[in-house]
Parts: structure tokens; C-alpha cells; sequence
């Protein structure tokens, strides 16, 4: 169980790109820095309004002087200090995340990224040669994966409790996109907007946070092929989706099935997932992620509650409160952030063997995900059509 004992010798000098009092992720990024006194915010180019940024960054307690204008500004200016900055969270719009995270990593600093990371696989890959050219660390905040039991679930997959897995349902749905764009504010605007969102909404937005915890749970399947429906209920959206729905077919027999839309109206935002072995099943909802249920073929149903000493070691080593009281989203969101800071640590001590066994949403899983959007895309693109995975 986690209690608040530093994890890595001293904070990280830490800075963010991105992230300001109009955004909507960057407390989501400062309430998982913060927690466990392994980052410490020092400067920041919080907003493209430089004077709203500063009054931002100064009321965050940032000094004055280190809150910069613009991006360019703030990478020059951490550089050329003794005590400038070493990693830096970029909380852009997706058209921007390439250029700023390549600009970074020239720059010697380690970057922690949202995500979809980038537009394409071949963007995904210049950014990897460089960050091991570099001996960088690249971090992507899935954040809902640092939930105690999405490692439980990932744990008795691994223990072979489920048996052989058959089905993958997941679903990650809510209402807030249900009516036009009109009036709408600017972070819905560059989400509907090829040019700012790249290729995709939901399913770059929230399509994928399923895949990448379908990952962390079933790191041993792969996807053989897939046919993905999208469709922009809301005309002006188009080309982009605002609903979503992708079969799959794994490498081991399995099927899969993903819903993912911003258009299912009075839902206030929900993920599920299902998991379906040849001898039991498990699910999971991050509306009530302190459970999980455990269903046995021919036995009662189970509910599996976090922080008990009945689980796996995996989940408990990831508990923060405890099994009386429910962990959220941003206790994951913690979990992420000291992962990532664990990462950079022993990259900057040399401690490859401790990076070879640890788990972090790094640069493979941002990938991963870049690549399945892409061949959601085609599929779409052909009509709905199965494509083969590459």
C-alpha cells in the first residue's frame, strides 16, 4: 500500500506546457504530480493568452519569471538555469503534441504526454529514436490505469483464474457532445476538428482508454483484424465521429467488441469492461472502481473489494486508501504520475535492470495506441470493413 513515503531520492524538477485555468486536463495532471512529493512545479507556459498564463502559473506558485508566453520561451529559459526543469507534461491540443514533444527531448528534458500522443505511427516512431538517442523517458497519461483493480483484473488474467479469454466487451460512453457545437467552448471545437484532433474524436478522445487498459490486462493477446463503424451524429463533426463502435478478432480465438460515444445522451460518462474467460468472467466500471465482480462458472458471484489482503499483490501495492474507503480518479492519476517519476529516476541513475520489469504508459503504449486508431480509421475509411492489423 502506498502511504506517502518518496518513492525516488528528490522531486523532479517539473514543468508543464499546456494546462491552464481554461483547460480541462491540467489539474487532472497536478493532482497526480503532486501527491507524493516526486515532482516539483517550477515553471510553466500554461496558456497562449501569456498574460492570463502568468497571472495562472503565479497563483499556482509558480514565480513570476518562470512563467513563459510561449512554449519556444519556456524550453530556452529552463535550459539555460542550473536549476531549470528536467521533464515536462505537455497538456496541448493533439495538433500540437509532435512539434512540442520533439522540441523537448532535444532538448535534454524528459516528457510526460496526453494522449492520442500523435497522428501517426511514423511520428510515434521519430519521437522513440529520438527519446533512446537521448536516453529519455516518454510517459503517456492513460490515467485511468493506475486504479488498484484494473491490476488485480491484469493479475488473475496472468494466474489463469479466467480460464482461456473469449470475450472483450468495453464501453466508455457519455452525453455531453448530445447537441450541436454552437456556443460550444474551444475544447470541444479543436476535438471536432481534423486539423486540431487529427483523424478521429471519440476514439482518439476516449476510444483509447479501452484499448490501452485491454492492454494492461490481456498483454498476452493481439489483434488479428478489426471492423470499426463510426459515424458523426452531429453532421458538422464530420469527417470526425462522435460515435464508435469496433469488433476485433485476437490472435488466440477471442472476440472483442468496443463502444465508445460522446452522443449517448443523459449518460454522465462511463467505462465498463467485461472480460470472459472459458471458466469465469470478471467486470469492472470506473463509476465504482473500489469493485470488481468475479464471476465463476457453477459458484455464487463474487464482489472483490480494493485494498483487501485477499488480492493480488499487484493491486495492493497500487492501494492508496485503503479497502474502507473508495479510491478515484485521481489516486489513479497518482499512481501514474510516480510511475513515470520512478521511470525517469532510474534512467537518470543508470538503473536499466530496474526498467526492464517496471510497468509505465511509456512510449510503446502511446504507440500502440496511435496504431490502433489509425487501422480504426481504415476500416471506417473502407466502408466498415475488416482490415488485418498492421
Amino acid at each position: 500500500m502506498l502511504n506517502g513515503e518518496k518513492k525516488i531520492a528528490r522531486p523532479l524538477r517539473w514543468g508543464m506546457v499546456g494546462g491552464g485555468r481554461t483547460g480541462q486536463v491540467g489539474y487532472k495532471h497536478r493532482t497526480g504530480a503532486l501527491r507524493d512529493g516526486t515532482y516539483q512545479l517550477l515553471a510553466g507556459a500554461f496558456d497562449l493568452d501569456a498574460d492570463r498564463g502568468r497571472d495562472f502559473g503565479t497563483n499556482l506558485g509558480v514565480a513570476e519569471d518562470r512563467c513563459y508566453a510561449t512554449y519556444q520561451d519556456f524550453i530556452a529559459g529552463e535550459t539555460a538555469r542550473e536549476d531549470g526543469v528536467e521533464v515536462v507534461s505537455i497538456a496541448t491540443p493533439n495538433f500540437t503534441h509532435f512539434e512540442i514533444t520533439m522540441a523537448c527531448l532535444k532538448a535534454g528534458l524528459h516528457v510526460i504526454c496526453e494522449k492520442p500522443l500523435f497522428f501517426s505511427v511514423a511520428e510515434c516512431d521519430a519521437v522513440a529514436k529520438l527519446a533512446a538517442d537521448k536516453g529519455l523517458i516518454l510517459g503517456v497519461t492513460y490515467g485511468f490505469t493506475g486504479h488498484p483493480l484494473v491490476h488485480q483484473m491484469a493479475a488473475m488474467v496472468k494466474k489463469g483464474m479466467l480460464g482461456d479469454i473469449r470475450i472483450v466487451d468495453m464501453q466508455y460512453t457519455h452525453g455531453f457532445n448530445s447537441g450541436d457545437d454552437v456556443g460550444a467552448g474551444e475544447a470541444v471545437k479543436w476535438r471536432t476538428n481534423p486539423e486540431t484532433a487529427g483523424p478521429t474524436f471519440v476514439l482518439g478522445d476516449i476510444g483509447t482508454h479501452l484499448y490501452y487498459l485491454s492492454e494492461v490486462v490481456l498483454p498476452h493477446m493481439k489483434i488479428e483484424k478489426l471492423l470499426c463503424d463510426r459515424k458523426a451524429f452531429i453532421a458538422t463533426r464530420a469527417p470526425l465521429e462522435d460515435h464508435a463502435t469496433v469488433l476485433t478478432h485476437y490472435d488466440n480465438g477471442a472476440r472483442g467488441r468496443l463502444w465508445a460515444s460522446s452522443v449517448n445522451a443523459g449518460n454522465m460518462g462511463s467505462q465498463r469492461y467485461r472480460f470472459v474467460g472459458s471458466k469465469a468472467s470478471l467486470e469492472w466500471s470506473d463509476a465504482h472502481p473500489d469493485q470488481l465482480i468475479y464471476e465463476v462458472q457453477g459458484e455464487p458471484n463474487r464482489t472483490l473489494h480494493h485494498g483487501m489482503p485477499y488480492l493480488e499483490d499487484e493491486s495492493l501495492a497500487a492501494d492508496r486508501m485503503g479497502a474502507l474507503h473508495t479510491e478515484g480518479l485521481g489516486d489513479s492519476w497518482a499512481n501514474i504520475y510516480l510511475w513515470i517519476a520512478q521511470a525517469i529516476d532510474a534512467r537518470m541513475r543508470g538503473d536499466e535492470a530496474f526498467l526492464q520489469t517496471h510497468h509505465y504508459p511509456g512510449i510503446e503504449a502511446g504507440t500502440e495506441g496511435v496504431r490502433w486508431l489509425e487501422n480504426c480509421v481504415r476500416s471506417a475509411d473502407a466502408g466498415a470493413a475488416w482490415v488485418e492489423y498492421n
